[in-house]
């Protein structure tokens, strides 16, 4: 896997000032997303289209989130995350792939596991909330394709821990418990690109929070001669609750 030199990254957030919580907290959710795949994977020099050629395209994904923040000085606040895509689809090749001749029917399937664990900072904390910090993901995706005879198989699969700046910002509207915000990941390098993102409105009461937005996530990696340059993005909705 290509290296991501992200010394000075590091660097700065162990120098900026930070606001640490004055208590424990933690939180924790479960969200719905209406996804929308599109895209295009690779091996060696063939290409399939995964939207058009093997009708892989909507779906409905669960994802699931816990974060612990503290008080202790300089010890960053940590977030897990977790997110399956399981898609299956059929459709007819408008290109030959790996050994799959052109115009055959194809039965495939994607099954996408990725999991963020992120370390971060409060660098505000009042009603204009900014996180700073960075993102390991474990990334594990595999595509099957076989033809309807079972004569031809083929697997395309990425496996890697991808490293990401992270940012999260909320604006509080004061005492209505209406807030809006943004999170994101990225990274670039190599040839290699991730970005993740969602915007969202959120109401909280008593702890529990209620959120909806629109999620988008872009990953191009290429894995030795096997390649996925996948876009998904649609609305989702999230519950909550924080104490």
């Amino acid at each position: 896997m290509k290296t991501l030199k992200s010394a000075l990254v590091v660097s700065a957030l162990f120098t900026m000032p930070v606001a640490q919580a004055d208590v424990l907290g933690f939180g924790a959710s479960i969200g719905y997303w209406d996804s929308d795949l599109s895209g295009k994977a690779a091996k060696g020099g063939d290409r399939v289209n995964v939207e058009n050629d093997l009708d892989l395209s909507n779906n409905n994904e669960v994802n699931l989130s816990a974060y612990l923040e503290h008080p202790v000085p300089l010890l960053p606040n940590v977030r897990l995350s977790y997110l399956r895509i399981d898609q299956s689809g059929r459709g007819e090749l408008g290109t030959g792939f790996d050994g799959i001749p052109v115009g055959a029917t194809v039965d495939s399937s994607l099954d996408w596991r990725q999991t963020d664990l992120t370390l971060y900072y409060e660098v505000l904390d009042n009603w204009i909330n900014l996180d700073l910090g960075l993102t390991a993901r474990d990334l594990d995706a595999e595509l099957k394709v076989s033809d309807r005879a079972g004569l031809y198989n083929s697997e395309t699969k990425i496996d890697a821990v991808v490293p990401m700046a992270y940012a999260a910002g909320r604006f509080d509207l004061p005492l209505t418990g209406v807030s809006v915000g943004i999170n994101g990941n990225v990274v670039s390098y190599g040839g290699d690109s991730v970005y993740d993102y969602d915007i969202y409105g959120q109401y909280n009461y008593a702890g529990v929070q209620l959120r909806a937005g629109y999620r988008e996530m872009a990953v191009d990696y290429e894995d030795g001669d096997e390649r996925l340059d996948i876009d998904v993005g649609g609305p989702f909705a999230s519950v909550g609750f924080s104490f």
